[in-house]
């Protein structure tokens, strides 16, 4: 009849909440793919977009030369790299919230033997 109602979940560790942590890094893993998605999108957008105005006549090659030809290409694709940096950084932070989290469950661990 001594019985708590208290949660116990077997984490001796007092530095992080357990529970916390991991729904930050799981936050921030979905995060990190809807970012990554948004942009990728809005750079296939931007490139259909700007091929449908060439091929409609709209826009148009002449008079430009090489350079002129070959930047504008890269600029549609630099509107990827924001999403790639914050993809990077997202799935970085995820993982080291998840690496401290078995560094503190080992250090605990190994002080209880």
């Amino acid at each position: 009849m001594n019985q708590t109602t208290e949660n116990r979940t077997g984490f001796l560790g007092t530095y992080f909440d357990r529970d916390a942590a991991l729904r930050s890094a799981r936050l921030a893993g979905i995060l990190a793919w809807v970012l990554l998605t948004m942009y990728v999108y809005t750079t296939l957008v931007s490139i259909g977009q700007f091929w449908f105005l060439v091929a409609s006549g709209v826009a148009s090659y002449e008079g430009t030369n090489i350079f002129d030809r070959l930047s504008i290409p890269t600029l549609q694709l630099s509107q990827l790299a924001p999403g790639l940096v914050y993809f990077i950084l997202l799935k970085v932070a995820q993982q080291a919230l998840l690496i401290l989290l078995d560094v503190e469950d080992n250090s605990r661990r190994a002080a209880r033997k």
